[in-house]
């Protein structure tokens, strides 16, 4: 498994012309170590030795558990751990009949169990360790955890996440298939708030988990959530109250709408052009408002049409239309307008 830096910032559409490889910079795996806990991964079936054992004892349980380290208790209370290393200072000097307490290690590092696995991470990659005890909240030992069992836990998650979207991609892409109608579409509706950069990007990023599920394909998927994030944005920074995303999902065609009530442009053609900006610089300060925005979405879309009047609003109008091979909804097929 690669390491994860976590100090590092996913990269944002923040005043750049959007490219495939900046579009959806966070992998599933760095998710998941925000949403996996460390009890859920952990071995909570431990070997353990007590201090006034010998190292023999030490190295008869090693080779007979397959394992590299032992966590060394006295009346249940974790006292030390001794690791192969250990065992080879221990080697070295002739001393296998010296007691466990001689060499084991007490200076532990350790991890709290309701803790997410980004915290097993980065301390494994701090100190360097192969293996961390684990406590809960009453600092009573409750197991132990390897990058193997992170690993594994990762892998497990995947393949649940593998499995529970095949089957709502499977319901979702025959949708419009088992409805019967003239024309079927799905509506989805969004409501934007002013300045509430907390939920930025949710519209976009609900939006394109929702084509994804419907079978469209990875390419068109981010092309429609780039163009939407990039309205969903000028609503939350351009806007005197935010205003609405409306997307219209058709087998042929994606229609997309957004729309406020004011302050309204000045002058459309001007602010279409690369760089141009109205924003403050509170908003610049914040990394946004680099006047990249509506040329983002005019490169992601196939049509786009924008009104707006001084003192009414704005109202944003896109299009992608469909090529046979990235029709939304598996097996539909139409020749109605």
């Amino acid at each position: 498994m690669r390491d994860l830096n976590f100090n590092d910032q996913p990269p944002r559409f923040k005043g750049k012309v959007i490219t495939d490889q900046l579009a959806g910079s966070i992998t599933r795996v760095e998710e998941l170590a925000y949403i996996i806990r460390i009890d859920e991964v952990m071995t909570k079936t431990l070997i353990t030795i007590a201090p006034d054992a010998s190292m023999s004892d030490v190295t008869d349980l090693m080779r007979e558990k397959h394992i590299s380290g032992v966590l060394v208790t006295e009346k249940e209370n974790l006292v030390g751990l001794v690791s192969t290393e250990d065992l080879i200072k221990c080697l070295i000097n002739g001393e296998l009949s010296a007691p466990v307490r001689k060499y084991m290690s007490t200076n532990l590092v350790t991890l709290n169990s309701y803790d997410f696995l980004t915290e097993a991470l980065k301390t494994f990659a701090r100190t360097g360790l192969g293996r961390l005890p684990v406590l809960d909240e009453n600092k009573k030992l409750v197991g132990i955890i390897t990058k193997g069992d992170i690993t594994y836990g990762f892998l497990k998650a995947l393949e649940h996440d593998y499995h529970e979207e095949e089957v709502r991609r499977y319901r979702a892409s025959h949708l419009f298939e088992d409805i019967e109608s003239d024309r079927t579409s799905l509506i989805l509706r969004y409501v934007i708030k002013h300045y509430d950069f907390m939920h930025g990007g949710s519209a976009s990023s609900n939006i394109k988990k929702a084509l994804l599920r419907l079978g469209a394909n990875p390419q068109l998927a981010r092309r429609v959530g780039i163009a939407i994030y990039e309205a969903e944005m000028n609503l939350i920074i351009h806007t005197d109250h935010g205003g609405s995303i409306h997307v219209e999902i058709e087998p042929h065609q994606i229609s997309i709408y957004a729309w406020d009530d004011g302050p309204g442009i000045a002058n459309i053609e001007e602010a279409m052009k690369p760089g141009y900006s109205t924003a403050s610089e509170e908003i610049r300060e914040l990394g946004f408002g680099a006047g990249m925005g509506l040329f983002n979405i005019s490169r992601c879309v196939d049509e786009m049409k924008l009104e707006s009047e001084l003192g009414k609003g704005t109202q944003l109008t896109m299009k992608v239309f469909l090529k046979k091979d990235e029709t939304v909804g598996e097996g539909y097929q139409t020749d109605k307008e």
